[in-house]
């Protein structure tokens, strides 16, 4: 593994305990420059998991806190009369950062979750008819609470499907439980973590996931795999052609982490249902099985 890399999961495993797969699939969403989206139960470390990551890379991070009355212009930013300067001046929303944690997202309304449409896709905001580019590298982290939960809003396909990646974090193990009752709450831990990146280096890393060498053959498998998920009956709706990307610069980025520049079929197995999971749709209803569609395809 590219040493650099190692150290952030070394860094950030010592606060989210227990959770090393997790804390692989969220760094190898940021690496593919996707966003993040985190559910699981209230309690889980979904917040403590954002905020680490965003300390160990070195990054500027803002959090906002998704209620029902929330609006686009807490978000985005808003115009304000400056009497002085006879002008409207435009005040930054919190999104102008590095790593934006939308903290259970599923609780605003569709309004405002529509804000974030365009800050995923291009990366900037547009206003009053100005477009403001935001920082680089920028992502969205967003938390989100079972659809069964009280006072939640679904996000939609479209909202969805900006995210690179959905993962959930699930209970400790006991041994991690017991280290985590030992040792405290650790929020207070993350803010004296020592970054082991900054923006630019990050930067660099994302580049470099993008020079790892994807073959014919596994572009093959790739495309295979989204045609089952078009055809087969037990999906309602098969992976976008943009899923078929997402899962590609995923693998790309797992590629790296292994130490590897170039990508095999088992890099595209490991990401396939932090990517495809929360895009495919069960034709029975209910949760979609994504190792359905893996063990359908052959290896190339």
């Amino acid at each position: 593994m590219h040493p650099q890399l190692n150290d952030i999961l070394a860094a950030v495993g010592r606060v989210i305990l227990g959770k090393e797969p997790q804390i692989r699939m969220a760094l190898a969403c940021l690496l593919a420059r996707g966003h993040l989206l985190i559910e699981d139960l209230p309690g889980m470390g979904k917040t403590t998991l954002a905020h680490t990551l965003a300390q160990v890379l070195g990054l500027e991070f803002r959090r906002v806190q998704f209620t029902s009355d929330l609006l686009p212009a807490d978000i985005l930013g808003v115009s304000v009369y400056d009497r002085n300067e006879a002008r409207f001046k435009f005040h930054p929303g919190p999104v102008f950062t590095h790593v934006l944690l939308a903290d259970e997202i599923n609780r605003a309304t569709p309004k405002t979750q529509s804000a974030l449409l365009e800050v995923m896709e291009e990366r900037q905001v547009t206003l009053e008819g100005e477009t403001r580019a935001l920082p680089q590298p920028f992502f969205v982290i967003a938390t989100q609470n079972p659809a069964t939960h009280i006072g939640t809003f679904p996000l939609p396909e479209s909202q969805l499907d900006r995210f690179l990646m959905r993962i959930a974090l699930g209970y400790p193990d006991a041994r991690s439980e017991r280290s985590l009752l030992a040792a405290g709450s650790p929020r207070g831990r993350v803010e004296h973590i020592p970054p082991c990146a900054d923006a630019a280096g990050l930067i660099r890393l994302q580049q470099a996931v993008l020079a790892v060498r994807v073959s014919d053959a596994l572009l093959d498998y790739l495309q295979a795999l989204l045609d089952y998920s078009r055809r087969a009956p037990q999906f309602e709706t098969g992976l976008s052609p943009r899923a078929g990307l997402a899962l590609k610069q995923c693998a790309q980025a797992w590629a790296l982490m292994e130490g590897r520049d170039y990508v095999i079929p088992e890099d595209v197995q490991a990401v396939l249902p932090g990517v495809a999971g929360h895009r495919l749709r069960s034709a029975q209803g209910g949760a979609v099985d994504v190792a359905a569609l893996r063990d359908a395809v052959p290896i190339p």
